[in-house]
């Protein structure tokens, strides 16, 4: 009678081992980490993080490293021009928590036609329009390629840490407004937003692109500095 106890506790034991190391707080090491200051950029300017390539690698191969579907939905600003967004939210990616959200590459034609299509139009402010993507484009907007992306990483990162991962940027744009500070990297393609009251933002670009990227940072402080 002992030895069944014995061997039903090791037993149970083995079994809360096993579980231990598939379920987050007791995952295994990730033997290929996808951490947010391993980027690579070859000869080509081409830019990788999370094992995606921006320009190249699709949202399909953004949901296999994510093991997430995320949710797809198209912005309209007031100027017409619509953009493609998938939304994936608290995911546990080589032991970080984070949000991400993928801007999709696509056809202005295609994206229209999306639109068209769409289920359902709301506002999501005065000058944005959100529009849910009809069931029949979901497997055609998994095969877009991903353009840019945001990681809102959930824990609070100091700017000490932050320089030490990344360094000194190049350029510090602050938002006189809401105190975020955006550390621009153009090597490596990113900005990260540093907010004092909020997460903090990375944005990922291909390098050859960031300086529309820091247009429109500078753009932004300087409407806010207006304004005020």
């Amino acid at each position: 009678m002992e030895k069944k106890i014995f061997f039903w506790v090791l037993s149970l034991t083995l079994v809360a081992l096993a579980l231990a190391l598939v379920l987050p707080g007791g995952r295994a090491p990730d033997p290929n980490p996808k951490l947010p200051w391993d980027i690579k950029v070859d000869g080509t300017g081409v830019s990788e993080v999370f094992g995606l390539k921006l320009g190249s690698s699709t949202l399909q191969e953004a949901r296999d490293i994510l093991q997430d579907s995320g949710k797809v939905s198209l912005f309209v600003t007031k100027a017409g021009k619509p953009e493609l967004e998938a939304y994936f939210e608290r995911i546990f990616l080589s032991g970080l928590r984070a949000d991400f959200v993928l801007v999709l590459e696509g056809d202005e034609e295609i994206l229209q036609q999306i639109y068209d299509r769409g289920r359902r139009i709301s506002r999501t402010t005065e000058i944005t329009r959100k529009v849910e993507i009809a069931t029949e484009d979901q497997f055609l907007v998994a095969t877009f390629p991903i353009k840019l992306i945001n990681y809102i990483p959930q824990a609070n990162l100091e700017a000490e840490l932050l320089s030490s991962r990344f360094g000194e940027p190049l350029q510090k744009i602050p938002e006189a407004e809401t105190g975020v500070v955006h550390w621009v990297y153009p090597e490596m393609g990113l900005s990260i937003g540093l907010n004092p009251d909020g997460k903090e933002v990375f944005q990922y670009a291909p390098p050859k692109e960031i300086d529309k990227l820091i247009q429109r940072l500078n753009e932004s402080a300087k409407d806010e500095r207006i304004v005020n």
